[in-house]
C-alpha cells in the first residue's frame, strides 16, 4: 500500500502508532517499526533529557527504520527545547508536535531534513501550521484518546484534505481494518492509532490498566478537565465517577484568572500527570486511566505485531467486501 505517509517515512503500512504518555516504550517502538508501521514516543516518557538521549540510542540499536518523537511545545513542558535538540542530535526521522506553536521545531528540523507533523483539531490551525512549513497534519478528531478534538473524522478529514496542500493523517476512533479503510476513503493519507496498542504484551503498564481496556468499551469513555485543564478522555471507572470530571470552583477560577492561570495550569498538569502515572503502574483505587473509544475493539492482550497483522487482514477483507458490494 502506498500513500503520502508511507512514501515520506518509508514504511509499508500507513500507520503511526500514536505517542501515548507513560505507555509507549522501546519495545513497542521497535515492534511497530519491524512490523511495517512506525512508532512515535513522547519525549516526556523519559524522566530527563539525558534519559531521552539514552532511550533513543537504545531504540536505534534495535531498528534502523523510521522512528518519531512527540514534543509538547507549550509552557507546561519547560524542557521541550532541550528535548528538541537532543532528538536532533540523535537523528530521529520525524516529530509530532502537540499543544503549542511548532514554528521552532519546524525551522530546526528543516535543516536536517526531519519531517514535522502537527496535531490540529480544525481547519484554522491546520492552515497555520501549513504556512509555517509543517510536512503534514495529524487531524485529531472527536474519537481520539487523550486530548481530543470536537469534530468527527467524517467531517474533519475531508475538510482538511480540501483546504490543505500537505498530507492529512487521521487520529481517533479506529481499531480495525475496516476503520482504516473508511479513513483512507475519506481521503486520509494515513492514520495515527493509539488506544488499541495500550493492552499489548510489550506495553509497560499494569495488568489492571490493560484489563480495563478489554473490559470497558466506547460507551465508557468520558472527558475530564481534571488532568491538564484541557479536555482529556479517560475510562469512566468508579473512581472517576466518584471525583467527577470537571474542575471544582477554585480550580476553574485559578485556571481562568489572568494573573495566575499560567502557573495554575502548570500545577494542574503536574498533579494530573502524577495521578495518571500512579494509576498506570500500580493497583490503586485512584484509577484515572487514559484511553480512547477504540478500546471497543480490544478483546485480548496481543503483541504489537499481532495487532498490526490483524488490521492488515481486516483491511483486505473490508476491501474485498466493498468490491463485491460495488460490483
Amino acid at each position: 500500500m502506498k500513500t503520502a505517509l508511507t512514501e515520506m517515512l518509508k514504511i509499508d503500512f500507513p500507520i503511526i502508532m500514536a505517542p501515548m504518555f507513560l505507555v509507549t516504550n522501546t519495545e513497542m517502538m521497535v515492534a511497530a517499526s519491524e512490523a511495517g508501521i512506525t512508532g512515535c514516543i513522547p519525549a516526556l516518557n523519559y524522566r530527563s533529557v539525558e534519559d531521552l538521549a539514552v532511550g533513543l540510542k537504545d531504540i536505534r540499536t534495535k531498528t534502523k527504520k523510521a522512528i518519531g518523537v512527540n514534543l509538547i511545545v507549550n509552557k507546561s513542558n519547560i524542557y521541550w527545547k532541550k528535548q528538541l535538540h537532543t532528538c536532533l542530535d540523535q537523528g530521529v526521522d520525524y516529530f509530532l508536535t502537540s499543544l503549542g506553536s511548532p514554528e521552532e521545531v519546524i525551522n530546526e528540523s528543516r535543516k536536517q531534513g526531519i519531517k514535522v507533523f502537527c496535531d490540529v483539531v480544525d481547519e484554522k490551525y491546520a492552515l497555520k501550521v501549513q504556512d509555517l512549513g509543517a510536512d503534514g497534519v495529524i487531524a485529531v478528531n472527536s474519537g481520539a484518546g487523550g486530548h481530543r478534538g470536537n469534530i468527527p473524522a467524517s467531517v474533519l478529514v475531508p475538510t482538511l484534505k480540501a483546504k490543505c496542500k500537505i498530507p492529512v493523517i487521521s487520529a481517533g476512533g479506529v481499531g480495525t481494518g475496516s476503520g482504516i479503510l473508511s479513513m483512507l476513503a475519506l481521503g486520509a493519507d494515513g492514520l495515527s492509532i493509539g488506544s488499541p496498542f495500550i493492552p499489548t504484551i510489550e506495553s509497560p503498564i499494569s495488568q489492571e490498566y490493560k484489563q480495563a481496556c478489554l473490559d470497558y468499551g466506547a460507551e465508557d469513555i468520558v472527558g475530564t478537565t481534571k488532568i491538564s485543564g484541557s479536555l482529556c478522555t479517560v475510562i469512566n471507572t468508579p473512581y472517576v465517577q466518584k471525583v467527577g470530571v470537571d474542575q471544582n470552583a477554585l480550580e476553574n477560577f485559578l485556571n481562568t484568572n489572568k494573573q495566575v492561570k499560567k502557573y495554575a495550569k502548570m500545577l494542574t498538569y503536574y498533579k494530573g500527570m502524577k495521578l495518571i502515572e500512579k494509576a498506570a503502574f500500580s493497583a490503586t483505587y485512584k484509577t484515572m486511566w487514559v484511553a480512547g473509544s477504540s478500546i471497543e475493539f480490544s478483546h485480548r492482550i496481543e503483541s504489537v505485531k499481532d495487532i498490526i497483522e490483524r488490521m492488515k487482514s481486516e483491511l483486505k477483507i473490508a476491501q474485498q467486501n466493498l468490491n463485491l458490494t460495488l460490483g
